[in-house]
């Protein structure tokens, strides 16, 4: 009788319930004879599942410890305005239930069977940053191992707050930070590890990752702390993803662009300050770059102030100083050969400096700017001052042709008149050479930042 009744207890499944009463325990055994012909009996561990609202603790002065990982499997949007991350990801946690047990040697050699999660003590861990209705499936399972080992992993759409930061847009980097945390038990009762290794996890998120859109996975990092809520204290692990943003869309799309309109308006220097078509092409080009920037507002960050758009306002606001500069020369050209005013001192001693810092102590200014001799220098394709000097109109030029005794005053005063309109035509000569250059030192700025920003 002994016998027999050693030889069915090598045959059977121990399974150890802890009643969690004082003084009271019970132990059931299963008979698992044909364990592996059938599968196992789904009344094996019934009594467990019953029990499933305690957690699994021998002694309730040791704490339960959950090993947590997860791997992204998608970046699926990130939304600037309202500061969200949507992404997929499975979360694995594992832990040990310390009353079930079995011998596999004794058990057809089975060591791991699968059992609905939903019958089993889960461990209460939320996303602290979860912003969404969790939509995880119904009748997922959890796996159990022979030592009492069970393994929980579930697929959930995380839709999760995120402190964006758009500055260097389009060439930014985020760290969003995934939380979780223990809301029901303290640190007293529960802990938290990890299961894999952060590389593991980095790794294993970037063979699978999905992302092939705007969004590019770099890693995953972490740090440990405890949250205090009043007198108690909740243990959490935060991870850090650190996502990329692939600019080439936006490089293609908005920066190219603009890039041409400040070229060609910088080119339209190159036009002659007299020709009266200068004008209404960068008004052409100032209102198409208007149109332009309504065009693209739809692929610009609606929150916050990124650095292409103090890019963009640069632009806009070059070109129409550019626009200013050239109506006030069209209209200093135009009073010049007309009835030209003198230059003040200070402009006429600047503007000795900015073109001939040689005669700046040769030619000192004299009263009216008498006897001054200045050289054009300017932009390729601007008419000479003296084309616009033999323009003068005027009931002098017809007395000087008509009355060869001119006296020698009159004289002086048409030498002295065809002189100012050479120093202001200089004058305007010098200024369109000043912000043409200023034009291309923004460009090469411009391009260098560019090119900085990509590369780091």
């Amino acid at each position: 009788m002994r016998g027999s009744s050693f030889h069915r207890e090598r045959l059977s499944l121990y399974v150890v319930l802890g009643l969690l009463l004082p003084g009271r325990s019970s132990t059931l055994t299963i008979n698992c004879t044909k364990f592996g012909q059938y599968g196992a009996y789904p009344a094996v561990l019934d009594s467990v599942f019953d029990r499933k609202a305690f957690r699994p603790a021998t002694n309730f002065s040791i704490p339960t410890i959950v090993n947590i990982s997860f791997t992204l499997s998608a970046i699926l949007d990130v939304n600037e305005q309202l500061q969200l991350l949507s992404s997929f990801l499975w979360l694995e946690m594992v832990w040990d239930n310390p009353f079930i047990r079995w011998n596999s040697e004794e058990c057809a050699d089975v060591m791991r069977i699968s059992v609905a999660a939903e019958n089993l003590w889960l461990p209460s861990i939320l996303m602290v940053e979860f912003m969404d209705v969790d939509k995880t499936p119904k009748g997922l399972k959890a796996y159990i191992s022979n030592e009492g080992r069970i393994t929980y992993k579930k697929p959930m759409k995380v839709v999760s707050i995120c402190n964006l930061d758009i500055f260097y847009f389009p060439f930014d980097k985020q760290n969003c930070t995934l939380t979780f945390r223990s809301f029901l038990h303290t640190v007293d009762y529960m802990l938290l590890g990890m299961e894999k290794e952060v590389w593991e996890m980095s790794e294993t998120s970037r063979d699978i990752v999905q992302t092939n859109g705007e969004w590019e996975f770099l890693g995953i990092n972490k740090a440990t702390s405890k949250m205090s809520m009043g007198t108690s204290q909740y243990d959490q692990i935060m991870f850090y993803v650190a996502i990329r943003r692939r600019p080439s869309l936006y490089v293609i799309n908005l920066l190219v662009p603009s890039g041409f309109l400040v070229a060609i308006d910088a080119l339209s220097f190159y036009l002659p300050a007299e020709n009266k078509n200068r004008a209404p092409f960068k008004i052409t080009l100032l209102l198409g770059y208007n149109v332009f920037l309504l065009m693209m507002n739809d692929l610009l960050p609606t929150s916050g102030t990124p650095l292409i758009s103090v890019y963009f306002a640069l632009c806009l606001s070059l070109m129409v100083l550019s626009l200013l500069e050239t109506i006030f020369i069209t209209y200093l050209l135009h009073l010049a050969t007309t009835q030209p005013p003198p230059m003040p001192r200070w402009l006429h001693s600047l503007l000795l400096h900015c073109t001939s810092p040689r005669k700046c102590y040769l030619i000192a200014p004299q009263k009216g700017n008498e006897g001054l001799g200045l050289t054009a220098a300017h932009l390729p394709g601007v008419k000479e001052p003296v084309e616009l000097v033999g323009q003068v109109p005027g009931p002098r030029k017809e007395e000087l042709n008509g009355s060869p005794g001119s006296t020698r005053a009159q004289q002086e005063d048409e030498a002295q008149k065809q002189h100012l309109v050479s120093l202001w035509v200089q004058f305007s000569h010098t200024m369109d050479t000043l912000l043409f250059h200023f034009y291309l030192l923004f460009m090469v700025a411009s391009v260098v930042m560019v090119i900085v920003l990509w590369n780091t």
